[in-house]
C-alpha cells in the first residue's frame, strides 16, 4: 500500500490499521444484527399469523353454518393470541375487536391470499403499522375470507430497545478490543526493545554476539546478524594475519637494503646493486600478490552471490594477470541463478583457487560450477606439476597459509578452508588424471527465502 509509510513506527502503523478496522467491523456487526433481528421478528410474526388463520379455519369447518357467531362469542381468541381477526363467510362478517373494523374491512374484499403490510398515519385507526395474513378458501361450498392482524408498534419498540442495548454492549466490546490491541502491540514489540538493548551492549563491547530471547519471526534476523558479525571478525583476523605476514616478509629485505645504504665504507659495486635490485623485486612481487588478493574481495556484504557473473569477472582479471595461460568456465547453471553465499566469500573462495591454479598451471586452468538438490560444487583443475599424493592432506592447513613463501598450492587455501567450513561445506584435494591439482569445494544448498 503506497499510503503506508515504511519508515513510520510499527506501533503507530498497527494502531492506524487495526483500530479503524475494529471500528468498521463492529459497526458492520451491529448493522447486520439489526437486519437479522428485523428478519427474525418478521418471520416469527408471519408464522404466528399463519397458525392463527389455520386455527380459525379449523374452528369454522367444525362449526355449523352459523359458526362465526360461535367463534365471535366470548373473547377467547383475543385473550389467547392478542391479535385482531376478521372473518367473512357469505354475507356474514365479524371483526374483533371492533376498533379494528376501519382497518380490516377494506382488506376482506380482496380475493388473493397472502401477507399484507399496512403503514398509515391515520389517528383514527388502532395501529399505524400492522401486518396481516389473509386466506381465501371455501367451506361447504361457501366462500370464506379469514384475516388475522398484529400491531407491529410494540414489536418495533422492543426491537429498538434490544438494538440500543446491542449498541451499548458493542461499544463496550470495542473499547475492550482497543485495549487488547494496544496491549498486544506493546507486548509484541518488547522483543524489539530487547534487540535494541542487545545491539547497544554489542556496541559497548559488553557482549560479543546477540543473545536475545526473541520471537520466531526475529530469530532469522538475529541469526543473520550473528553470521555477519562472524564474517566481519574472520575478515579482520585474515587482514591482521595478512598484514603480519607482509610485515614479516618485507622487514628483512628492507633491513638488508638499509644496511647496505648506511654502510659508507663499502662502495656500491655492480654485485651490490644487483642484490639490492633483487631484494626490491621480491618486495614488489609480495606487494603485488597482496594487492591482487585484495582485488578478489567483493564490494558488498550480505548479498546473494551471482556465480556466473563473478566467475567471468575473475577469469577475465586472471587472464590479464597471467596472459600466457587460458582460463575456462564449465557450467550448466542458468544466467540468473543466485547462491546464498556472500559475494565477498564466493569471490575470495574462487579467486584464491584460480590464483593458485593460474600460478602453477602450464597452459590452462578450468573452473567448473555445478549444483544439485543437495549442494553446490566448485571445482578448479590445472595442468601444472601438482603435488605429491602424501602431501594432499596437509594442503589448506593454517601453517601453510601463514608461510606465504612456501612454494606449491598452499597460498590462500587456508582462507578457502575457513570459508568452506563456515558454510558447513567440505574442501577436498586430489591429483588430476593428466597431472596437476584438482580442488573441490562442496557447500550444502540453501534455497533462497520465498518472497
Amino acid at each position: 500500500m503506497t499510503w503506508i509509510d515504511s519508515r513510520r513506527s510499527i506501533r503507530r502503523t498497527l494502531l492506524v490499521l487495526l483500530l479503524p478496522a475494529a471500528v468498521v467491523l463492529m459497526a458492520a456487526a451491529w448493522l447486520i444484527h439489526g437486519l437479522l433481528l428485523e428478519r427474525m421478528a418478521r418471520d416469527f410474526v408471519e408464522s404466528r399469523l399463519q397458525d392463527e388463520v389455520a386455527f380459525l379455519e379449523h374452528q369454522l369447518r367444525d362449526s355449523e353454518a352459523q359458526g362465526i357467531a360461535s367463534i365471535a362469542a366470548g373473547d377467547y381468541f383475543e385473550e389467547v393470541f392478542h391479535h385482531a381477526f376478521a372473518i367473512r363467510r357469505g354475507e356474514h362478517t365479524h371483526i374483533s375487536p371492533a376498533v379494528w373494523q376501519p382497518a380490516l374491512t377494506p382488506l376482506l374484499s380482496h380475493k388473493d391470499s397472502g401477507f399484507i403490510r399496512q403503514r398509515n398515519g391515520n389517528a383514527d385507526l388502532p395501529a399505524s403499522d400492522f401486518l396481516a395474513y389473509r386466506k381465501v378458501t371455501e367451506i361447504n361450498g361457501e366462500p370464506v375470507v379469514i384475516l388475522v392482524a398484529e400491531d407491529l408498534s410494540s414489536l418495533h419498540v422492543s426491537q429498538s430497545e434490544l438494538h440500543i442495548w446491542t449498541a451499548v454492549v458493542s461499544a463496550g466490546l470495542l473499547v475492550l478490543l482497543v485495549l487488547v490491541i494496544w496491549l498486544a502491540i506493546r507486548l509484541s514489540l518488547r522483543s524489539v526493545g530487547r534487540l535494541q538493548d542487545a545491539l547497544q551492549k554489542l556496541q559497548q563491547g559488553s557482549q560479543e554476539r546477540l543473545e536475545v530471547d526473541a520471537p520466531s519471526e526475529f530469530q532469522p534476523l538475529v541469526g543473520q546478524l550473528n553470521q555477519l558479525l562472524d564474517t566481519l571478525d574472520q575478515r579482520l583476523i585474515r587482514s591482521r594475519e595478512a598484514l603480519a605476514n607482509l610485515s614479516h616478509s618485507v622487514k628483512t629485505p628492507i633491513a638488508g637494503v638499509r644496511q647496505i645504504l648506511e654502510d659508507k665504507s663499502r662502495p656500491l659495486d655492480a654485485a651490490l646493486r644487483e642484490q639490492m635490485a633483487q631484494r626490491l623485486s621480491d618486495l614488489d612481487r609480495q606487494l603485488e600478490a597482496e594487492m591482487r588478493r585484495s582485488q578478489f574481495a567483493g564490494r558488498q556484504v550480505g548479498r546473494p552471490a551471482t556465480p556466473l557473473r563473478q566467475a567471468r569477472d575473475l577469469l577475465w582479471m586472471l587472464g590479464r594477470l597471467y596472459p600466457d595461460k587460458s582460463f575456462e568456465l564449465e557450467t550448466d547453471l542458468p544466467e540468473e541463478r543466485r547462491w546464498l553465499i556472500e559475494e565477498h566469500d564466493l569471490n575470495e573462495l574462487m579467486g584464491n583457487l584460480l590464483d593458485n591454479a593460474g600460478k602453477w598451471a602450464r597452459r590452462c586452468a578450468v573452473l567448473t560450477l555445478e549444483e544439485d538438490r543437495e549442494a553446490i560444487r566448485i571445482t578448479v583443475t590445472d595442468d601444472g606439476p601438482g603435488v605429491p599424493p602424501d602431501t594432499l592432506a596437509a594442503l589448506g592447513t593454517r601453517g601453510l597459509r601463514l608461510d606465504q613463501q612456501t612454494p606449491g598450492h598452499g597460498l590462500g587455501l587456508a582462507i578457502v578452508q575457513d570459508i568452506t567450513e563456515r558454510y558447513g561445506g567440505r574442501l577436498g584435494f586430489s591429483c588430476g588424471i593428466n597431472g596437476g591439482l584438482v580442488v573441490r569445494v562442496s557447500v550444502p544448498l540453501r534455497e533462497p527465502p520465498s518472497s
